[in-house]
């Protein structure tokens, strides 16, 4: 031991800083790295993108070296799930933290899958929305992108926690002669009869670079929801014939680059190292036979692998480690109360969030299991099928419905190991009853609680309703 006031000697100051590094490394290992108040955050969410469409998650057609840059930089979630396998109902469950029957967004008014040009139904504004939550603490936020919760002025972004929109209300093959496709700043149409705008993706990249500028000195909430890669595929000039894929592949090569301008807009800012930036898809890709899902199984409109498993990929240098994967199940419902925990927020306790906080799981922590129970596949009123740990349970019904393509009878249990079959296709329900019985009644919970196709579901909620559609944005 050293007295007091003596001379450090060598030994002791090889062995200080050896306890130091040790002490340094220990804390690196365990990877559950605390995280500031007040990141920023960034969704960039892409219309119809499947599993396998970028190189970080198997494409061998798309060049996207951003993405794959990002993913090593970041962390890789596979077995990240939408709610739904279409647009409407898995946009409120990023919104609202909870599943699409929950908010009562499962179908529109008319009993079809998504909302419609001058609906007279959005999501209601009473529910809490990400954008609310963070917006309580602070911070700036803004919507760039497709919208498709109503477009209604009672139901835009600006009404659901936003500070500013500018975008497209709905899908963008949503033309109508009654009400042609308009682009929206706030509740104003500034240009209608948009459909075929090659430039709409460079606008949304320019606005979301300058939102960050503006902001650098604040918390800020950018949620960039691509209009990209949904039909009509209009890729930028600039992109056109570049891709091995056609259109299609342009314009995934298109969403790499703006995902590249927004990270130079952080670094420009000094703001790389505040801002956790999330990569991910609302539902699978339509385009089943060119292998955009694969290894996954089916696509949009489904609720096998392909039309609900996303690709994602979480970026936040300093906390997040990089180079990662990990396999938990985690969803686009777990995005609010992660954010409204890191932000040093609130989840809303007055009523029901499907969601759990992920951080954990993030920021490495190796012990970290996923914080569901079970997850429910739900196409429109239809429970379809559950998932616990690994097995992944289709409950027997008359049809499996759906907009998209013919619906399929299905009327025998049918159970996949997702460990080993990720393509879903060797039923084991005979070979696991008690598997089988397990599943079975978590299924007839989420009916009791969520509803089902004759049963509203003791849970549920109320969507936001007009009178009347709006005249704002038909007739501006």
């Amino acid at each position: 031991m050293l007295a007091l006031g003596g001379t450090v000697s060598q030994d002791a100051r090889m062995q200080c800083a050896r306890l130091l590094l040790g002490l340094i490394v220990l804390t690196l290992g365990s990877r559950t790295l605390a995280a500031p108040d007040h990141p920023n955050f960034i969704i960039i969410f892409c219309d119809d993108l499947g599993y396998a469409d970028i190189g970080s998650f198997g494409s061998k057609t798309h060049d996207t070296p951003v993405l794959d840059r990002m993913a090593a930089e970041g962390m890789r979630l596979t077995a990240f799930y939408s709610t739904c396998s279409v647009c409407s109902p898995s946009r409120s469950s990023l919104m609202t933290g909870c599943y699409p029957r929950r908010v009562n967004m499962h179908v529109d008014e008319k009993g079809r899958c998504v909302l419609f040009p001058a609906s007279r139904k959005g999501l209601n504004p009473d529910e809490i929305t990400i954008a609310e939550v963070l917006k309580e603490r602070g911070y700036a936020t803004m919507c760039i992108g497709k919208w498709h919760l109503g477009d209604h002025p009672d139901f835009l972004p600006t009404k659901q926690g936003f500070d500013s929109y500018f975008g497209i209300p709905y899908s963008n093959d949503m033309n109508r002669k009654e009400v042609p496709l308009p682009l929206v700043r706030d509740e104003t149409v500034v240009a209608n009869g948009i459909q075929g705008d090659i430039t709409i993706t460079a606008q949304y990249t320019a606005e979301a670079v300058k939102f960050i500028a503006e902001n650098r000195e604040r918390p800020f909430f950018l949620y960039l929801p691509h209009t990209a890669v949904h039909v009509p595929l209009v890729p930028g000039e600039a992109f056109q014939g570049k891709s091995r894929d056609g259109a299609y592949g342009d314009w995934v090569q298109e969403i790499d680059w703006s995902t590249g301008e927004i990270l130079k807009a952080l670094k420009a800012n000094g703001l790389d190292e505040r801002t956790l930036v999330l990569f991910t898809s609302d539902n699978g890709s339509s385009r089943v036979k060119e292998g955009s899902n694969l290894p996954l199984r089916g696509g949009k409109g489904r609720t096998d692998e392909g039309g609900m498993r996303l690709p994602c990929q979480v970026r936040w240098p300093g906390h997040i480690p990089a180079g990662t994967s990990r396999g938990e199940l985690t969803s686009t419902i777990d995005l609010l109360p992660t954010f409204a925990a890191l932000a040093g927020g609130k989840v809303p306790a007055d009523r029901v969030i499907d969601g759990r906080d992920i951080w954990p799981i993030l920021s490495g922590d190796p012990k970290a299991a996923s914080p569901h129970e079970a997850f429910y596949y739900y196409q429109m009123a239809q429970l379809q099928a559950v998932r616990s740990g690994d097995w992944k349970l289709f409950v027997p019904m008359a049809s499996k419905k759906s907009n998209w393509g013919k619906p399929e009878t299905n009327t025998e249990t049918l159970l996949f190991d997702l460990s080993t079959d990720i393509h879903e296709d060797h039923n084991v329900a005979a070979d696991h009853p008690e598997v089988v019985k397990r599943l079975m009644a978590q299924a007839e919970k989420a009916r009791s609680d969520l509803g089902d196709e004759a049963r509203p579901g003791a849970g549920q909620r109320e969507a936001g309703w007009v009178e009347t559609a709006s005249p704002q944005l038909m007739h501006q």
